[in-house]
């Protein structure tokens, strides 16, 4: 089948009587899209909120164990008695 005859299938198939459509195919449509539009935005405030308690908790962890400081030196001990 060449490129014609493809596109002259298509024209009848798009031409032919196409099935009505049911009435209450366009609420139920919007009923969806509205559900999933909430979903979403519950799910994007649910992951800003970890976001931010994750960032809170990681500040208050470096206030209390000051991760840029270097620890004490252990491998010599300290001279006494001089």
């Amino acid at each position: 089948m060449n490129r014609s005859e493809r596109e002259a299938a298509v024209r009848r198939i798009m031409e032919a009587a196409v099935a009505p459509v049911p009435p209450e195919l366009g609420a139920d449509a919007v009923r969806r899209g509205e559900r999933l539009l909430r979903h979403r935005r519950l799910v994007r405030r649910v992951l800003w909120l970890l976001a931010c308690v994750a960032v809170v908790a990681f500040a208050v962890w470096a206030a209390d164990a000051h991760p840029w400081v270097e620890p004490p030196s252990q491998t010599t001990p300290p001279i006494t008695g001089w």
